[in-house]
């Protein structure tokens, strides 16, 4: 039995003449650029997962580097956040002139460790970047108790997180801002590229809306440097479409998330848990293994497609070799980073495919 890593084909082919009729319609109105099927997929997002405002963009990328700019942060800032992350977490930071400041992560959520931040602030610290990882919420108790004992603006990187939530509360909405990526393989994925920017505060809005548009508060008039962050009406369409299923397919994640926590019985593989102040999504579910390569292999053989995510921590990556971190340095993350593996987890995976997976890697011995 084959079963992919990953097969968007069978999602899109199931909703194809939803999508095109609203594609037609949005083609037939030249509606391209903003305007209202963006209006009603920003209302939309906004209503299903409680946020006051969304604002539409044209990447995961750009909201980050909004938030950074909202943030106020900029040359000679210290920024507290997360190695073992997708780059554009860290890219907001370096793209203000900020310095990311790495720590490492928690051993069983591999979300940013919360007393790892405490312990790396300093007085140039002006900001936090938290990464819900793989759909998993971070513990947002702590690290906002810390951000408002130290006075730092926090932006919660909600990319892989579309619809998780801490004690009930929304990623997104904890922190002063919030970004969302819609990349094709996310689990609300656009047909392109899309991205989404929420904020607890007005002013946060209010001056993401102006960047978002050539700093731009009516046509011609430009009052800030600002930038073409501006979601296309196709991507819009598409994701208002997608968005009536987002329910159906969490939850389908999450049944085969549970069954394979239920059914993988192996020694040497540590699961993702189940935190207890949170409801993951399950972007992607990874485990880790000592023997990560030979596991793969195993599972290629059995016809199981496998990722790894990912495998090289930012602080040590080429493009930060002048911050100084040795190998060694954040034990956690490059340990995850060294031994994790991904399992598929798309909503279409029938059951015998799942029970497949689960048996695959229960037989592994190498």
């Amino acid at each position: 039995m084959k079963v992919p890593f990953l097969d968007l084909k069978q999602q899109h082919q199931a909703i194809r003449e939803e999508v095109l009729a609203a594609l037609a319609a949005t083609y037939d109105a030249t509606r391209f650029c903003l305007g209202k099927d963006v209006e009603d997929f920003e209302r939309n997002f906004s209503t299903t997962y409680g946020y006051a405002r969304t604002l539409g963009m044209n990447s995961g990328t750009s909201p980050l580097h909004i938030g950074s700019i909202c943030g106020g942060f900029g040359l000679g800032d210290e920024i507290i956040t997360t190695p073992f992350t997708f780059a554009s977490s860290c890219w907001g930071i370096s793209y203000v002139g900020a310095k990311p400041v790495f720590v490492d992560v928690e051993p069983d959520t591999w979300c940013i460790a919360p007393e790892a931040i405490r312990a790396a602030i300093t007085p140039r610290t002006k900001g936090i970047v938290v990464v819900h990882i793989f759909g998993q919420p971070a513990r947002m108790d702590e690290i906002m108790a810390i951000a408002q004992e130290h006075k730092l603006f926090v932006v919660e990187d909600c990319a892989q997180a579309v619809g998780a939530s801490y004690k009930g509360t929304p990623v997104g909405a904890m922190g002063d801002c919030g970004t969302f990526s819609f990349y094709p393989t996310k689990n609300l994925g656009a047909c392109g590229e899309g991205g989404a920017f929420v904020s607890k505060h007005a002013a946060v809005m209010d001056k993401a809306q102006l960047l978002r548009v050539h700093g731009s508060p009516k046509r011609y008039l430009h009052t800030e440097v600002g930038f073409n962050f501006r979601m296309d009406g196709f991507q819009g369409a598409a994701l208002n479409i997608k968005l009536r299923h987002i329910a159906h397919w969490t939850a389908r994640r999450r049944e085969i998330a549970a069954r394979y926590r239920a059914e993988i019985k192996h020694p040497e593989i540590q699961l993702p848990v189940v935190p207890s102040h949170g409801e993951s999504v399950w972007h992607q579910f990874t485990m880790l293994h000592p023997r990560r390569d030979a596991l793969r292999a195993h599972l290629e053989q059995c016809g199981v497609g496998t990722e790894i995510i990912y495998p090289g921590p930012m602080h040590l990556q080429p493009c930060y070799a002048e911050l100084g971190y040795a190998k060694g340095s954040l034990p956690i993350a490059e340990h995850a980073s060294a031994c994790c593996v991904s399992l598929p987890i798309f909503p279409e995976l029938t059951d015998e495919q799942v029970a497949h997976v689960i048996a695959s890697v229960n037989a592994f011995t190498g």
